[in-house]
């Protein structure tokens, strides 16, 4: 990497997104659309483990202040979250992490709390299993963009958190899941795994595929593909938001 180059994290969102409030509640970011009536909302889960020393955190990263201004751009409330997944002992204080940011979203007054989806990135994804196990009515959609979707080999990981075991569950939201061409061979495999089980399922799932793309392509890969899959994974996550 050259001197000045920066870091693939802090590199640019895909494409420019229109500025919008921001309000800031302790770990909570809530990008708020132009509107009167409460909105659905989408809650954008960073990967990890990162490590706790690490600035900025990821809500300040463009890739999830991108997410954020591109979901209160398309009429629904942007919610990101720093969560302390910083080693993998820490999947159950992440997991706590999220489900109260899940609940400070959902109380506040501009949210329709019965229009929620959660959107899972990289290693963060093995927190989607508690939601995927016992979704809650309000839970309209579950996405999960390049996931890690089973514990990494060498990952002492608890048990609780392995996606890939409850897809095959009945009862699961509706899943929108963006996969990469370009993944490594390990966590390719774990997504592999889950979409097996999925299928056996027959579970609601859209499958968003970005041959070209690289894990965490949104900063890296310029392209009119990602563009596209990044639009694709949105259309559909709306789609389950307002379908009624």
């Amino acid at each position: 990497m050259l001197v000045n180059e920066q870091p693939a994290h802090l590199r640019p969102f895909i494409f420019e997104v229109p500025e919008h409030k921001r309000e800031r509640t302790g770990r909570v970011d809530l990008y708020l659309p132009d509107c009167d009536e409460p909105r659905a909302a989408i809650v954008f889960i960073h990967g990890g483990p990162i490590p706790a020393v690490l600035q900025p955190t990821p809500r300040d990263w463009p890739l999830y202040v991108g997410y954020g201004r591109y979901a209160a751009s398309r009429g629904v409330v942007g919610v990101t979250l720093d969560h302390r997944l910083h080693a993998l002992a820490d999947y159950p204080r992440a997991a706590e992490d999220v489900a109260a940011a899940v609940e400070i979203a959902r109380a506040d007054p501009r949210v329709d709390a019965q229009r929620v989806a959660l959107w899972f990135f990289s290693g963060g994804a093995l927190l989607s299993a508690d939601w995927l196990a016992g979704a809650p009515a309000w839970l309209r959609c579950v996405a999960a963009s390049y996931p890690v979707l089973a514990p990494l080999p060498n990952w002492a990981v608890d048990t609780r958190f392995r996606p890939a075991t409850v897809a095959a569950g009945a009862g699961r939201p509706p899943m929108v899941l963006t996969r990469v061409g370009l993944e490594s061979a390990e966590i390719a495999a774990t997504v592999a795994q889950f979409l097996a089980a999925a299928e056996e399922s027959e579970a609601l799932l859209d499958v968003i595929d970005v041959p070209d793309g690289h894990h965490g392509f949104e900063t890296i890969d310029h392209t009119d593909q990602t563009r596209h899959a990044v639009q694709a994974a949105l259309e559909s996550v709306l789609a389950h938001l307002h379908n009624s």
